[in-house]
């Protein structure tokens, strides 16, 4: 009987050291439960934030949205960096900041009606914009060449006056550079921009664009490769 006692007062301290331990752990669960929430609620926030000025995707929607395109379309998928020309002379013109400002609203206008309601399209800062959009490779020539002329027609600004405008235009595809990682995409489309600056057509990035030596995703000595962003 002793023996049945003691059985069973070691049973009652065993559940009791057991239920003191499992007060502070669901304490612990419910705060890590908590703060995934507030994170994932934050994140949401983040991606669904819009840059005032044009109303595109700001650069952490715009990585969230463009890497859901390249997985889903893989090598139908088509990454885009535009760049405007001269877009410092506009902002230094007669019309100043409030001719810049157009334009760059009339050019996000532009891109979003190209890319069609399933495209990402952002912009990463300054007069640079990307866009990640379902293209089938026979296409690509004539949807870029579209793009082209397009950004080239001349926006009208306060004061009705026009502005001549131009961009160079950039693109990368997964089936010629064998990857859907959208950092690299990305780098290979700023690199084959940059080798077509000024030269009025799209250029299609190969291998060799994707070598070009990069800083956060982005070409050296672009402006914003300084710092980290969620598209490196």
């Amino acid at each position: 009987m002793a023996s049945i006692a003691r059985v069973h007062a070691l049973s009652g301290q065993r559940a009791l050291y057991l239920t003191t331990l499992a007060v502070p752990l669901t304490g612990w669960v419910v705060h890590a439960i908590s703060l995934h929430r507030k994170l994932a609620a934050a994140r949401r926030k983040l991606a669904d934030r819009r840059d005032p000025l044009t109303g595109l995707l700001g650069r952490d929607g715009y990585t969230t949205r463009a890497r859901q395109i390249t997985d889903r379309y893989g090598d139908n998928a088509l990454v885009v960096f535009v760049d405007l020309d001269h877009f410092k002379e506009i902002n230094d013109g007669p019309g100043g900041h409030a001719a810049g400002d157009c334009v760059l609203a009339a050019t996000a206008q532009r891109l979003t009606d190209w890319a069609g309601s399933r495209g990402a399209v952002g912009r990463l800062g300054g007069d640079e914009f990307a866009v990640t959009v379902r293209i089938a490779p026979a296409r690509r020539e004539l949807r870029l060449a579209q793009l082209v002329t397009l950004l080239a027609q001349p926006i009208q600004v306060d004061g009705g006056a026009l502005v001549d405008v131009a961009a160079s235009v950039g693109a990368a595809s997964p089936d010629v550079l064998g990857t859907t990682d959208l950092s690299v995409l990305q780098r290979a489309a700023d690199a084959a921009m940059y080798a077509g600056k000024h030269t009025g057509r799209a250029v299609l990035a190969d291998r060799s664009h994707a070598t070009v030596p990069s800083i956060n995703g982005r070409r050296a000595g672009r402006p914003g490769t300084h710092t980290l962003g969620a598209a490196a």
